[in-house]
């Protein structure tokens, strides 16, 4: 089969975003700022209900800041099968947990329809490591968000047999929802700017870990040498602790030769309960639980 959906179709069809965490909303936000239907799926009734006032109050602004689009609904679900009835593109945003992304593809390739594009937002895994549990390994690819709708690139990554057609289709269509695509020409761990973003972050703690500057200070100079308007450790911060350490411990198995320091440096962080903003505490204090 091949996945190409015409703008007709994709008006009319809802997209479901599987997780509802940091990414999992924002990109739902993202998707509903065409006027459309997004399924934000959790099994958490807590962290959808959390997600969808994330959309009421975010997805408003979204379309405002936009010379086009309107105001679509961001619909909160708790049932897999309910979330993909339908649905043109699944979007899986849970953690970078390889098993458990591989559960929850299988869980999805028996719940959609057949013409459903899949893809993974996963940073670091291919699709390819989640194909094999997929009927069509054509229909699966990566499609990795950065930190929408502030930083709204997106890498596209084929798994190997994922259809030419599908990768298509997402670098016509993204646009229309606010996203860039960039196809990556090859499979990289990493993809394109995570590879290079992954350095700085590793290097940036490193820095720490060895007492030569406070994260303080190396974002204040991050901000600015580059006139950037976050420095790497608040960017970690927005990110989640947790969420860094299972990305930098994924790059340590495909290259035992990094590093251990900061990858340390997160475990001190993260079993003292900060894990950033998510958390209130982590790097800096946002106020919040501890």
């Amino acid at each position: 089969m091949a996945f190409t959906h015409s703008f007709e179709d994709i008006a009319r069809r809802p997209v479901a975003v599987i997780g509802a965490g940091t990414l999992g909303r924002r990109i739902a936000v993202m998707f509903a700022s065409r006027g459309g239907t997004v399924c934000l799926y959790s099994r958490s009734k807590q962290t959808v209900a959390e997600a969808i006032d994330y959309a009421r109050l975010t997805l408003p602004e979204v379309v405002a800041a936009r010379s086009e689009g309107s105001v679509g609904e961001v619909v909160p679900v708790t049932d897999i099968g309910e979330a993909l009835d339908n649905a043109w593109l699944a979007v899986e945003t849970i953690p970078e947990k390889l098993e458990v992304k591989r559960s929850i593809w299988a869980k999805i390739d028996a719940a959609a329809p057949s013409d459903t594009i899949f893809a993974t937002n996963s940073s670091s895994y291919p699709s390819r490591l989640m194909s094999d549990v997929i009927a069509d390994k054509s229909r699966l690819c990566n499609l990795h968000f950065y930190m929408p709708p502030v930083a709204n690139a997106a890498d596209i990554m084929s798994n190997g047999h994922t259809d030419p057609a599908l990768i298509q289709t997402l670098l016509t269509v993204l646009p229309a929802f606010g996203i860039q695509p960039f196809e990556a020409r090859r499979e990289s761990v990493g993809f394109i700017f995570n590879r290079v973003w992954a350095a700085i972050k590793r290097e940036s703690l490193a820095v720490v870990a060895e007492g030569v500057a406070e994260p303080a200070d190396l974002d204040a100079m991050f901000r600015l040498n580059l006139g950037a308007s976050a420095g790497p450790f608040q960017l970690m911060d927005a990110v989640g602790l947790d969420v860094v350490l299972d990305i930098e411990e994924h790059y340590a198995t495909t290259n035992p030769n990094l590093p251990t320091a900061p990858r340390q440096l997160l475990h001190t962080y993260i079993d003292e309960g900060k894990l950033g903003v998510k958390s209130g505490l982590g790097f800096y204090s946002y106020g919040g639980s501890q």
